[in-house]
């Protein structure tokens, strides 16, 4: 583990870190395993395709052209959005710290709100009406103490905390590029969160968000948090799923209790009986949270700080990719049914990944494609 230092890249490198999160089957996981092996950016773009066909690639990877990310840098510049890498200041630090951390966020409003510490409220959509005011007095309180409230901008909860926090300071968090607002009347409400408060995105300008970019979204929205707190969430919703991340990356889950009759309870209702902690009031967060904000915000040992080994002959290779199927398996039984060490097997899922051949689960689970 290291203390986290910011410190500003240059502009090339800032040039083929984009280009290399935007060429083909590239995630987060990947760009770090890539960047921590070959030590920068522009040699890990120059290895792609050899990797990619290593994994089985049969046609030529898309690696995004020099041209291609300039542009975007300046569409960036123009529009006023920042793109930051997880060293620099202005990226929120605790969200530096998770395995899948975005290699470059685009952010804009007033950037020093990103450092201070942040409180996730998310819950229900169609949320009813005494949740909607929950959810504002709870953030109103947390903003009065001094707390940042961070939640992405979806219709009910979200709105609620992020209008009762535009003056103290709110973060939203798109599933979209900074210009494809989601769902588009809460427009005018990022516009106004932005003079005090920020907006964070992974995804590049005109991205139009998806159904898959929002689970994306939201290890975002708890990453950056100290705590998530579920206002209102039904059994089976993306709340819920936050939650779930929260738990992942050693989040705090706090839940609102609500009536064992009220369908909009049963998920929150869940969450506290699994442990969460109950939250009535904002004394509950800030008693809960104040000890880990006492402690030095140190990077943990990602997973990806593990070595690769690209020398791997060509039994270990077949038999790893003999051993994975469309059921998703865990990284540690690969290597131990395989008989390969950590890093063989590492380097031949990252080249099958890069092939588009691999898919990654949450929990560190892997499939074929």
């Amino acid at each position: 583990m290291h203390d986290r230092t910011p410190h500003s890249i240059s502009d090339t490198e800032r040039l083929n870190r984009l280009r290399l999160i935007r060429s083909d089957n590239v995630g987060p996981r990947t760009f770090i395993s890539l960047l921590r092996h070959f030590g920068d950016a522009a040699t890990a773009l120059e290895r792609l395709p050899d990797l990619a066909r290593r994994g089985g690639a049969t046609g030529a990877g898309g690696i995004c052209s020099e041209a291609d990310a300039r542009a975007e840098l300046a569409a960036n510049a123009n529009a006023g959005i920042s793109l930051v890498t997880p060293d620099e200041a202005h990226y929120p630090p605790r969200l530096a710290t998770i395995d899948d951390a975005p290699p470059l966020l685009g952010v804009r409003g007033a950037l020093a709100t990103l450092a201070r510490p942040m409180i996730a409220i998310v819950g229900s959509r169609n949320a009813s009406g005494a949740g909607l005011k929950f959810a504002g007095m709870l953030a109103r309180d947390l903003g009065e103490a001094g707390f940042v409230v961070i939640s992405g901008l979806a219709r009910g909860i979200d709105g609620a905390a992020h209008r009762a926090t535009v003056a103290s300071g709110t973060v939203a968090v798109l599933a979209g590029g900074h210009d494809r607002i989601y769902p588009p009347e809460h427009a005018d409400l990022l516009a106004a969160l932005l003079e005090h408060g920020a907006g964070i995105t992974e995804m590049p300008l005109g991205h139009t968000a998806r159904a898959r970019d929002f689970p994306r979204r939201n290890r975002l929205v708890s990453g950056a948090a100290l705590g998530v707190v579920i206002v209102e969430a039904a059994h089976r919703s993306g709340s819920l799923i936050t939650a779930r991340m929260a738990n992942e990356q050693g989040r705090e889950v706090f839940a609102v209790p609500g009536s064992p009759i009220d369908p909009r309870a049963a998920g929150t209702n869940d969450l506290i009986k699994q442990g969460a902690t109950l939250v009535t009031e904002a004394a509950d967060i800030i008693n809960a949270v104040q000890p880990i904000m006492e402690r030095p915000l140190m990077l943990g040992a990602h997973e990806d700080d593990e070595p690769l080994d690209f020398a791997t002959d060509a039994s270990d290779r077949a038999r790893i990719i003999d051993l994975l199927g469309p059921s998703p398996i865990s990284l540690d039984d690969l290597i131990r049914m395989a008989d390969v060490s950590p890093a063989v097997a590492r380097a031949v899922l990252l080249e099958l990944e890069l092939a588009g051949r691999l898919e990654r689960h949450g929990g560190g689970l892997v499939s074929l494609v």
